[in-house]
């Protein structure tokens, strides 16, 4: 073990036994049972849950206050970083960041065109089978009636439950429900609101993270809350001193601006103060999914304590583990202990564990650019992104960016029609599904791992993917070929014997089996639009 992972290990574990201190106090602490708060323990109590694996499908409502400002990701970091163009927009727009800071755009965000339960009937109709609400961000604003955090939704901005209504208009419409979680970071991803303008005639004025407290809320509409809780704390401060914006933006980059998994440094009341959020997140709302935006578990013990802390409440509300809890890089020991999720990200293989892939059509929290440009993801790439991950014993949870008044805007509704109609004829190929022995063939191999979508090569009519149900095997095209031959249906390959070929919305698609492939006449039809789907039927093929 590194030197640098052992002090994470060892702060982990000082976090951990002042957390359940905190925790035994607490009649909403973790919950006891038999899943314990080890890599084996989860393992061994740990199964896919079939409702999982027939789901493939999800739809994520990445909302909260960043997106007021519709300028895309992480805008309540770079805010706070002198020459980057989210600092530009803030300052033209609001003020500088010394006097109105994340706090302030927090409490803009209102919602006021949201309506939860018609966007939930609406991606129930695109096929989602789950739906994912954002319980907190690296902002650090608890979007729920959360007991141990004051910043959250019901003192600021909206003055609403957010998970709570989204869970309940998810529930009513039969999906399954979940949150993410995404706090752990929180403490490092903050700290440039402590910082300061290098150049410039604001140079040197520390930003309002740096000099606001409870005291000074007096008068303000923030008055009662301590803006420390929400800004973490002075973890890694910026030093006096730096003059150039580089080398601001290099101290950053080499401190504050790494993916820390390990707790902060000295302060084992930030770990305690999670570890209590996110009991209390599962005890109020009993996800059937809960997402974890870290490699692995956060904080080394103190997430296996979580994991087993949500565990052991499935067990007692259903009797078993029947819940999925994601995780991202897994190590091989941590394999079937969680699910493993990739984010923005391929597989290369069809995989023997269940898997997910999170996605967005434009950026995780709303851009306007994206609607002004037309630069949002299409209903056919989602859909071949789906073909592709479902082939692989994945699912596809697919993020639609809601402006902070939480309607979507016109290009998205679009989308979102443009997928329907696919589903509408498709389905069947997708959910409640199963891999086939290969997950496809064709040119196109994508590169396996997170965040490499947009170097990814596009897909061509040569490229289809498989998958089965009921006995059937079903080949989609992602892009529509017009003749076309599956190698891996080649007579005497122990493939089978193809009796019957439809296009699904179509109808028979001629067809010849022979020592080549099996070679179907399909003529550039795609009923649904784009990925045509056919049905092969036989002795033998699924």
């Amino acid at each position: 073990m590194s030197q640098i992972n052992r002090r994470g290990f060892l702060a982990g574990t000082a976090a951990l036994a002042a957390a359940r201190g905190a925790l035994a106090a607490s009649p909403m602490g973790t919950v006891r049972g038999p899943v314990q708060p080890t890599w084996d323990s989860l393992r061994q109590h740990y199964r896919y849950p079939d409702w999982f694996r027939d789901a493939k499908l999800g739809l994520w409502a990445h909302w909260g206050p960043q997106s007021v400002p519709a300028q895309g990701d992480w805008y309540g970091r770079f805010m706070y970083m002198q020459g980057h163009p989210v600092y530009e927009h803030h300052v033209r727009t609001y003020g500088h960041p010394s006097v109105f800071g994340m706090k302030d755009i927090q409490n803009l965000w209102r919602g006021e065109r949201w309506d939860p339960a018609a966007l939930i009937a609406r991606y129930k109709r695109v096929g989602a089978k789950y739906f994912m609400a954002l319980a907190n961000h690296h902002d650090n604003l608890d979007c729920y009636d959360s007991r141990y955090h004051p910043w959250n939704s019901l003192r600021v901005g909206p003055k609403r439950d957010v998970v709570g209504i989204w869970e309940r208009a998810a529930r009513r419409a039969g999906l399954k429900f979940g949150v993410s979680n995404h706090s752990a970071h929180s403490w490092h991803w903050y700290q440039p609101a402590y910082g300061y303008d290098p150049v410039g005639p604001k140079a040197g004025v520390r930003y309002d993270a740096y000099s606001v407290n409870r005291a000074g809320g007096r008068g303000q509409w923030w008055n009662g809350l301590d803006p420390q809780q929400l800004y973490t704390g002075r973890h890694m401060v910026v030093p006096d001193g730096i003059n150039s914006v580089e080398a601001m933006n290099a101290w950053h980059d080499a401190h504050d601006g790494q993916w820390i998994e390990t707790p902060p440094p000295g302060d084992a009341a930030y770990v305690t103060h999670w570890l209590l959020r996110q009991a209390d997140l599962m005890a109020k709302y009993k996800p059937d999914l809960c997402y974890m935006d870290d490699t692995g578990l956060p904080f080394g013990p103190v997430g296996l304590e979580a994991a087993a802390d949500y565990y052991n409440r499935s067990i007692q509300w259903h009797g078993k583990v029947d819940v999925v809890l994601t995780g991202k890089k897994l190590q091989p020991h941590e394999l079937g202990g969680i699910v493993e999720d990739v984010e923005r990200g391929f597989s290369d293989r069809l995989r023997a564990e269940p898997w997910q892939t999170d996605t967005c059509i434009g950026d995780w929290f709303y851009n306007v650019a994206r609607l002004n440009d037309r630069s949002y993801k299409t209903a056919e790439d989602v859909i071949q992104r789906l073909s592709d991950v479902v082939s692989k014993n994945g699912n596809l949870l697919l993020s639609i960016p809601m402006p902070g008044h939480g309607a979507l805007d016109s290009e998205e509704e679009k989308i979102l029609d443009d997928m329907e109609r696919w589903i509408a004829i498709n389905g069947e190929a997708i959910f409640a599904s199963r891999p086939w022995r290969i997950y496809g063939e064709g040119p196109t191999r994508p590169v396996a791992g997170m965040k490499n979508e947009e170097a990814a090569k596009p897909f061509t009519a040569e490229d289809v993917r498989f998958t089965t149900r009921a006995g059937a095997l079903y080949a989609q095209f992602l892009k529509p070929p017009g003749d076309a031959t599956i190698a891996a249906l080649a007579s005497g390959a122990n493939a089978g014997v193809v009796e019957r070929v439809t296009m699904l919305g179509g109808g028979p698609v001629a067809h010849r089996q022979d020592a080549r492939g099996l070679h179907l006449g399909l003529n550039g039809r795609a009923p649904g639009g784009f990925v045509p789907v056919v049905r092969i039927d036989g002795r033998g093929i699924a």
